[in-house]
């Protein structure tokens, strides 16, 4: 490993040429993306039905292709999972990403092509250690191991050809033999499916080890740097790996805990944020010092952004970069070297930056609030929580927020559920100062709490300790990329928890 650290290293550092090509002209890395996509899906019966042989330009894409859903591809992903080929791509995919809801009992099976491994998943990562040296050039980071805190799903066989698990174990499972020498843990413990065993194993399995960088959902993550503190009887983390200089985040927005992890880890470690889904790897933070992810935008994936306005019409519009505005939520829409065409992630998306391209993930289309013509969003809520936990002293490791509806005494509000660090004697102080972030983050929202016509104050709740936690067990959603709704427009969530809360 000594011999090989350095020599990756070098190559890391020595590839940000390509990186400099696609931020030179982004318009044309784009263009030829999707000129090598639809090329590739010309051969395919997507592609035929669609007349990908004669389409020359994006306009005459956008018109030959309609936006879709999961739903509207899950006939041609079922055949695929049972053998048959060349339905949305032309080489075969024998791994499919196994990505489902928080609550939901369906699981959507996102196929993983050879191109899509290579040209996406794996191209962004080594440019995320890419773009981190260019960033940091006297950084260590290879001298130690990198701790990844993957997903839980073991790789399971639909047929003798065809396999899947979560996107971590499919991405770990076809990763280079080289890549474990600079990894921790162990594969077996890495896809471990019980998460309550496998955070005790990851944390007795990696103390020993020379840990340089972690990556990882910062709830999970959290849970295990806190269990390594217990075992060890140490403050930080720093005390434990002194080498210890990045951490690398994804999954939630790392608003709320931005303060809780540097408290746990100590000084020295930067802190990266990056935007890699079943879908496709997107983006990720280039400056540690600006907001925003720089959009990867030659990597098998031709992007198009729908104003949030525009979903739900009947042929919502779609633009380009060439015409998107700072701070707009769009909606993302991809097509992909995996076979996805014109596809709505369902995460909403701004943009922080224009030159280079930067974008922050705001939210989801179907997480938000706006009973109440508030428009609510995830990114406004996660600022507030963390404004909140600044002027009251207070920690918070989950919440989730649903309207609570007009009724013959009372007004509208929306309903928190919050689990706090330690709870406090009474959460009027922060709801208060939850309430006053809200109006300042918010337009909308503080004009429905004026005088508190259609809004009154927020009705907070304080979770026992663990039940976010024990509410996603009972629903089979412990652990990896699941996590509690932030938001729901209805009160399914919220009331399934209060429900499972007094039970």
């Amino acid at each position: 490993m000594k011999l090989l650290s350095p020599a990756i290293s070098r190559l890391a550092r020595f590839r940000h040429w390509r990186i400099e090509q696609w931020l030179a002209d982004p318009i044309a890395a784009q263009r030829e993306v999707l000129q090598d996509l639809v090329t590739h899906g010309q051969y395919t019966e997507f592609g035929r039905k669609h007349g990908f042989n004669q389409l020359f330009n994006i306009r005459r894409f956008k018109e030959a292709v309609p936006i879709s859903e999961y739903e509207d591809l899950k006939p041609y992903i079922e055949r695929q999972m049972q053998g048959e080929e060349n339905l949305l791509w032309n080489t075969p995919a024998s791994w499919f990403a196994k990505s489902s809801g928080t609550t939901s009992d369906k699981s959507k099976f996102i196929p993983i092509t050879q191109e899509s491994l290579e040209n996406c998943h794996y191209q962004a990562a080594k440019d995320v250690l890419t773009l981190y040296y260019h960033y940091n050039n006297e950084s260590d980071l290879l001298t130690g191991k990198g701790l990844v805190i993957g997903g839980s799903h073991q790789i399971s066989k639909v047929n003798e050809d065809v396999n899947f698990g979560d996107l971590s174990a499919v991405l770990l499972q076809n990763s280079p033999v080289w890549s474990t020498w600079i990894r921790t843990p162990e594969l077996a413990i890495a896809l471990m499916d019980e998460w309550e065993d496998k955070i005790e194993k990851l944390a007795r399995s990696t103390i020993p080890e020379p840990v340089t960088s972690i990556s990882g959902v910062p709830t999970w993550t959290m849970v295990l740097i806190k269990r390594i503190l217990d075992i060890t009887g140490k403050s930080t983390l720093k005390e434990v790996w002194p080498s210890l200089e990045l951490y690398i985040h994804g999954g939630v927005s790392f608003t709320p805990y931005r303060d809780q992890f540097r408290k746990l880890i100590g000084e020295g470690c930067t802190y990266l944020e990056m935007y890699n889904a079943s879908e496709g790897f997107f983006a990720a933070q280039d400056n540690p010092d600006e907001e925003g992810m720089l959009l990867f935008l030659n990597h098998g994936i031709f992007y198009e952004f729908m104003p949030i306005e525009e979903y739900g019409k009947p042929n919502p519009l779609t633009i380009g970069l060439n015409k998107v505005e700072p701070g707009r939520n769009y909606a993302l829409v991809i097509s992909t070297n995996g076979g996805l065409w014109r596809y709505l992630v369902g995460d909403t998306i701004q943009f922080t930056s224009l030159t280079p391209y930067r974008i922050k993930v705001t939210g989801r289309l179907k997480q938000y609030i706006n009973a109440f013509g508030e428009e609510v969003i995830a990114d406004n809520t996660d600022k507030a929580i963390a404004l909140a936990c600044e002027r009251t002293g207070l920690t918070v490791l989950d919440y989730t927020a649903a309207p609570l509806y007009f009724g013959d005494n009372n007004k509208g509000a929306h309903e928190w559920l919050i689990e706090f660090e330690t709870p406090p004697v009474t959460v009027d102080a922060f709801a208060y100062e939850l309430d006053c972030a809200l109006k300042s983050l918010n337009s909308d929202y503080e004009a429905k709490r004026y005088k508190d016509l259609a809004l009154t104050m927020p009705r907070v709740h304080t979770m026992p300790a663990g039940a976010f936690h024990h509410w996603l067990k009972q629903k089979g959603k412990l652990g990896g990329q699941h996590k509690v709704p932030r938001l729901c427009n209805d009160r399914r969530y919220i009331d399934d928890m209060l429900t499972f809360i007094s039970s």
